[in-house]
């Protein structure tokens, strides 16, 4: 069964490939992945036959195993159909997939593929499996670049339910880190959640020592503030 869904996924991603657009795609994401050259909302549709019957008929095990099958692929749109299977499964997917998020956070990284997984895939999964927060604590200091990035992020789309605390802290022990993509996931994180609660994120900037990146995002829609 498997192997019919990849054939199909082949042959509706092959249908469409323009080695020219590939080359610039390529070259947008810093020539980090080969790509076949389809733009998102046609690989949308491309996919969207295939993804729903998989998504619908498959069980929990069978749309892992799928979706790591698409991830050992070669091409990007296939890593982007992986997470895109995930999320339109989601529904199906309890603690047992953590450790296949995890590998398509560790591998094949770039932010691209981390903030998805982070906010639409990590961040819901931990709605419904408040046990997984305690693992998510642990990623905030992880040697692994996109763990981290992913437990500061995995919040974003939570709003009044964020637990704020926790949001700050993964920001608190990741300030120090000079790396852009770490600096920017705080500034990111504080400035989305901002707009639910401005007054505590402009308290926690200005008692924590943030990069000027960090701090000009977290309050690039509040207050004027002065730079580091």
């Amino acid at each position: 069964m498997l192997a019919r869904y990849l054939a199909e996924y082949q042959h509706q991603l092959n249908s469409a490939a323009d080695p020219t657009q590939a080359v610039g795609m390529s070259a947008y994401m810093k020539h980090q992945f080969s790509f076949i050259g389809i733009p998102t909302p046609t690989r949308r549709k491309l996919i969207k036959t295939v993804e729903v019957t998989a998504a619908t008929q498959c069980d929990e095990s069978e749309l892992l195993e799928l979706a790591q099958t698409l991830w050992q692929q070669a091409e990007r749109e296939y890593h982007y159909c992986a997470i895109e299977l995930l999320i339109r499964a989601q529904a199906k997917l309890s603690l047992a997939a953590l450790p296949v998020i995890e590998q398509f956070i560790c591998t094949q990284s770039w932010w691209d593929s981390v903030d998805t997984l982070a906010s639409k895939v990590v961040g819901e999964l931990a709605r419904r499996e408040p046990v997984l927060i305690s693992q998510l604590d642990l990623w905030q200091t992880s040697p692994q670049l996109w763990l981290r990035r992913t437990a500061i992020l995995y919040q974003l789309g939570w709003k009044t339910n964020t637990d704020t605390e926790r949001l700050f802290q993964a920001c608190r022990v990741n300030a120090a880190d000079t790396d852009f993509f770490i600096r920017k996931a705080i500034g990111w994180a504080l400035r989305q959640y901002a707009r639910t609660d401005a007054a505590a994120v402009i308290d926690f900037v200005e008692q924590t020592p943030l990069s000027a990146l960090s701090r000009r995002e977290a309050l690039k829609h509040c207050a004027p503030h002065s730079e580091d």
